[in-house]
């Protein structure tokens, strides 16, 4: 059977578990009709690029699916009667990719690199104090005022 990646976006009023439910009952539909679920990847409450139905966040999952054309047509039928689903789409693959998603382990590295030191000092803290005095122009042309005019020396 050909091989497939689903992702849905759910809305954000939903719980995961029912986000959850809705990935098993895809599977157990799919179980039925003689497919399976390979891979199940839950990428958690994102924000939307634009709203979708009035929501700005939606909970994102990926589902790899080795199932028929069949099935994949009537799961995206039953997908888009689903008030909790904003968005779906689903694309034919080769082969399942082993490691985990873009999105996932992305997540992975924000978590790695851990603790990076204090904080520098915004644009505006840095520094000595000025006061209204030490802007540029006042301390150049005070610089000028306090060189006294010497006429040049006569020949």
């Amino acid at each position: 059977m050909p091989l497939y990646e689903t992702v849905l976006i759910a809305r954000n009023d939903v719980t995961q578990q029912q986000v959850e439910q809705i990935a098993d009952d895809i599977g157990t539909g799919l179980q039925t009709d003689g497919g399976a679920v390979k891979k199940r990847e839950y990428w958690g409450l994102r924000g939307l690029a634009y709203r979708i139905k009035k929501n700005r966040k939606g909970h994102y999952m990926l589902l790899g699916l080795d199932a028929a054309p069949g099935f994949v047509t009537e799961m995206e039928r039953k997908l888009g009667l689903n008030e909790d689903v904003l968005r779906f789409m689903t694309i034919r693959i080769e082969e399942f990719d082993e490691a985990p998603s873009a999105i996932l382990s992305r997540k992975s590295d924000d978590r790695e690199r851990g603790f990076r030191g204090p904080k520098p000092a915004g644009r505006f803290e840095s520094g000595r104090r000025r006061g209204f005095d030490d802007r540029e122009e006042f301390r150049a042309r005070d610089g000028f005022a306090g060189e006294e005019f010497r006429p040049a020396p006569e020949e």
